[in-house]
């Protein structure tokens, strides 16, 4: 399959998601963060992945209409945060966030973290505003497989997409195979491991090789593992070099190689110790 920057993963309701986007998490200056999405969306990126505890959710609508960019053609992540879980709870949370972003929709709304007595619930609800046609898919974001097999369980409508931290030290490949079995994209978040990969030696010499940067390696290691994934910048040059990534390919061998770097470290918390 040739990637290119308009390249989709076909969600199991038919739903074309893009396969490479942009992540606003931290982007807390609005000017600078409303810039940073308008210099994206300018350089081609067809998605933006947001949530109500970034706090910049009315920077994103900002963004969309100001991008010169019909809002259809673009899709738009969000995600219910852990104080706002419940049935009803979610309900009224994913109406704040409508309002925030000055959208009539959403392409696709998750559960930011399984909190126990409340995700299942959570998701319920979530089914609700699928069904009502208020989003385009539904899913869930740092789910472990006991928490997709509760809500599978129960589910009308299974989860679309399960966003999970996930980069070359934290390859996640057990979660990674159950959810392809379920046909359950993945969205990598975190794809860099917050920088901590970029004097990595043998990354270093794969980016040698194909005369790219070392996060140019790994976001192409992303697309190439048929993850979707969400690389964040506010700097207009990182943004736009975080996008060249579909003029090289990956061999076999260098797969296999960052393959090996995994060491199950997290930058971030582990989703059984989430608390609300």
């Amino acid at each position: 399959m040739k990637l290119t920057i308009d390249s989709t993963k076909t969600l199991h309701n038919g739903l074309e998601m893009p396969r490479f986007g942009l992540g606003v998490y931290k982007m807390t200056d609005k000017e600078a963060a409303v810039e940073a999405m308008i210099t994206a969306i300018g350089e081609g990126y067809k998605a933006i992945d947001t949530a109500t505890i970034y706090d910049n959710e009315a920077e994103v609508g900002e963004a969309v209409r100001n991008s010169g960019v019909k809002r259809e053609e673009l899709f738009i992540t969000s995600k219910v945060w852990n104080t706002d879980q419940g049935y009803d709870e979610t309900l009224r949370a994913f109406e704040a966030s409508l309002k925030r972003l000055g959208f009539d929709y959403l392409d696709l709304y998750l559960t930011h973290w399984a909190i126990e007595g409340k995700y299942v619930d959570t998701y319920r609800a979530i089914q609700r505003l699928y069904d009502e046609k208020l989003v385009r898919s539904i899913g869930v974001s740092n789910h472990q497989q006991h928490h997709l097999e509760k809500i599978l369980a129960t589910a009308n409508t299974q989860p679309m997409v399960n966003q999970i931290e996930l980069h070359p030290q934290l390859t996640q490949e057990p979660l990674r195979s159950y959810c392809a079995d379920h046909g359950i994209a993945i969205t990598s978040w975190s794809p860099l491991a917050r920088g901590r990969l970029l004097e990595d030696p043998v990354l270093s010499e794969i980016a040698k090789t194909h005369g790219k940067s070392i996060a140019q390696v790994i976001i192409r290691w992303h697309l190439q593992s048929d993850l979707i994934v969400i690389p964040k910048s506010v700097t207009p040059s990182r943004i736009k070099e975080n996008a060249q990534v579909f003029d090289f390919s990956l061999s076999e061998e260098e797969m296999t190689m960052i393959d090996g770097l995994n060491q199950d470290w997290r930058s971030g918390t582990h989703p059984d110790e989430i608390k609300v």
